[in-house]
């Protein structure tokens, strides 16, 4: 009957049965795709019990409920009458009802962002090498200095070769494939032919289009182009290979498939990559770059002020990804880019933001969520800073946009620009590092991130103090009116007592213990390494780093929910307790690889049965957490949840006690 009057509102709250596209469920979320996101009614969602909290992203209406979401999915499409849509990957995207620009900043950021460490470690090795020349360190014919530039240098020399390999992966195509093709427009022979001296003739003459052309493929001219370091013809030309597949599946026999496509797709692609795709895709690529130095040459500095105004607002709505892929574009044409360095005070104006809330904060969990905020800044990783502590406050969003504003400008009117993609916050300054090596333009990024942070910190304490604990303050304050409401109450006649608001009436489950699922050491919950666990939103618990590959039951209970990468499990006692196990921090991307689970949804087991077998060592050499949270889901169903266990732990040791 609960999941029934959830759903219910859940319904009503997207706008009714009839603005419903299509729901599915991942782990935690019901995914809606509604036909006018506008009907849907945010506030009251968010304020329904039973929902944790509300997403929108990727053309998706997300409703987070947590470990029951299963069973509210199962009752909502019964009430619905929709589709069964069954259950996805929680990083699941659906791109069917996206805009145009949603769709294109999914892809550009489904391709770069896998290589997006690689590429800044690879442009830091690259700038430092750079810097390490210029201050005399090494010399251009030092061995040193070679191999680091071979470190730093081969992936952006080797770029279509990289990006054939996830535009694959992004248009469905093997891996291979792409790399293939890649590696075809990096061959030797054609990088030599494009710098050949030997010119059959030239088209475009005299014009911005001009290009030579060397040689012909069967008697159809190639026009000549140098295809390293390139970004937009691989892309384009493995959009087009997928397209070449799908046709050439649907032709061949089964019997020869295996050999007979990836045969015609190489065969088909790589030519009209080299006599189509490439030189146009090229001469757009060098058409962007002139119309981006066109904006900036116009005013760098106001370019600057508007680009660090705006760039963590580009960041939220995911839209820097497509600043990524034009810079990408200009160093391949230009040798350089200009516009993306224009952001680069925008990660040290959110720091100096936040480092005044450390200081200003008289709330523990703020200042727990602020700290390693800061620190990640320092890094150009913002997004603590600015999901967890700024923008929920506002103020200091509006404030760190303004700083970064005119570090923005600052660094427009030095002129920096990014000679390569090195790292982020303070790895990014040996991008900035080019030819004449340490000059003033790099001295100017440096002095504008200084300005940024000073000028973040110095705003945030003069204008934004009341923001800081503004909710903190609405709490103690609404809970001392409601305290002195019910003295007054308890004191006053009948006929004059104010009524207070109704409370919701909370029906608590039976008291239950729990016993350790793993053999391991306990972790309070507050030092797990993902927020939604650590802040207690899905519930309160305990988390167990654990010494082997196997989680067992931890009471007698039927499991309510598995997934099938098999990184987590829900589970549901008789006398009402619910309970997630969660495998390591982000491993659902290991998409089931080490991970085999041993138990079927609906299945009653006792505490001590084995549920799931995973391998350790294998999830961590992969660079995951393992640390596991133990957490009930239903927490508010039951007036304490005590961890009774510290230290190290084994399968059947007493872990909760629920009252």
């Amino acid at each position: 009957m609960a999941y029934e009057e959830l759903s219910r509102e859940i319904i009503a709250n997207v706008g009714g049965k009839d603005n419903v596209a299509s729901v599915v469920h991942c782990t935690t979320r019901l995914r809606f795709k509604l036909k006018d996101a506008s009907k849907a009614n945010d506030e009251k969602m968010k304020a329904t019990d039973g929902v944790l909290s509300l997403v929108k992203s990727g053309g998706q209406y997300q409703v987070v409920i947590g470990n029951n979401v299963a069973d509210v999915y199962d009752t909502l499409i019964k009430i619905g009458g929709f589709g069964d849509g069954g259950s996805v990957p929680d990083d699941y995207v659906d791109t069917s009802n996206m805009s145009l620009t949603d769709k294109f900043i999914d892809l550009i950021s489904g391709i770069f962002n896998p290589l997006l460490g690689a590429l800044c470690a690879a442009g830091m090795i690259k700038g430092f090498n750079a810097m390490f020349l210029a201050f005399g360190w090494v010399t251009a014919n030092n061995g040193t200095y070679i191999i680091l530039n071979a470190i730093g240098d081969s992936l952006f020399y080797f770029m279509p070769i990289i990006l054939g390999i996830s535009s694959a992966k992004k248009f469905g195509i093997n891996l291979y494939l792409g790399a293939t093709i890649g590696a075809a427009l990096c061959y030797p022979s054609i990088v030599a032919m494009a710098g050949s001296k030997t010119t059959l003739f030239t088209v475009f003459k005299g014009t911005f289009l001009q290009a030579p052309v060397h040689m012909t493929f069967l008697g159809i001219p190639v026009i000549s182009m140098n295809y390293t370091t390139s970004v937009i013809p691989i892309i384009i030309a493995v959009w087009f290979a997928s397209k070449v597949q799908k046709v050439a599946r649907k032709v061949i026999p089964d019997v020869v498939k295996t050999f007979l496509v990836p045969f015609v797709v190489l065969l088909i692609t790589v030519p009209v990559t080299f006599l189509v795709i490439g030189p146009i895709a090229t001469w757009v690529g060098n058409a962007i770059a002139q119309v981006v130095s066109a904006i900036y040459n116009f005013s760098p500095i106001l370019a600057g002020i508007l680009m660090g105004a705006f760039w963590q607002v580009f960041v939220i709505f995911g839209v820097h990804w497509g600043f990524v892929a034009v810079m990408m574009t200009n160093i391949a044409a230009m040798g350089y880019d200009p516009i993306v360095g224009l952001s680069l005070a925008a990660s040290f104006a959110q720091t100096g933001v936040v480092l005044a809330i450390i200081f200003q904060t008289k709330n523990e969990k703020t200042r727990g969520i602020a700290i390693p905020a800061f620190v990640s800044g320092i890094f150009g990783v913002t997004e603590p800073a600015i999901y967890g502590v700024t923008l929920p406050r506002k103020k200091p969003f509006i404030i760190s946009c303004i700083a970064s504003a005119i570090g923005g400008g600052l660094i427009g009117f030095f002129k920096t620009k990014l000679y390569i993609m090195a790292g982020m916050g303070i790895f990014s300054i040996p991008g900035a590092i080019g030819k004449n090596g340490v000059d003033s333009t790099v001295y100017g990024l440096i002095i504008a991130m200084i300005v940024a942070t000073i000028l973040g910190f110095a705003l945030q304490m003069i204008f934004g103090r009341n923001s800081v604990d503004e909710t903190l303050d609405e709490q103690v304050a609404l809970a001392n009116a409601n305290a002195a409401e019910s003295a007054d109450s308890a004191t006053a006649p009948a006929e004059t007592t104010i009524a207070a608001k109704p409370v919701a009436k909370v029906s608590y489950n039976e008291p239950e213990k729990l016993v350790a699922p793993l053999n391991g050491t306990i972790v309070a919950l507050k030092d797990v390494k993902d927020e939604v666990f650590s802040s207690g939103s899905m519930g309160q618990g305990v988390a167990i780093e654990p010494k082997e590959g196997k989680v067992c039951a931890p009471f007698d209970c039927e499991v309510a929910m598995t997934f099938p990468t098999g990184h987590a499990i829900g589970l549901r006692s008789a006398k009402g307790a619910e309970v997630m196990l969660h495998i390591g921090m982000d491993t659902v991307e290991l998409d089931g690889k080490g991970f085999k689970i041993l138990v079927e949804k609906g299945q009653s087991v006792k505490a001590g049965d084995p549920l799931i077998e995973f391998d350790l060592a294998a999830i961590k050499k992969a660079g995951y957490e393992v640390t596991t949270p133990v957490i009930v889901t239903n927490t508010n169903n039951y007036h304490e949840v005590n961890v009774v266990a510290s230290g190290k732990v084994s399968i059947g040791d007493q872990l909760l006690d629920l009252e």
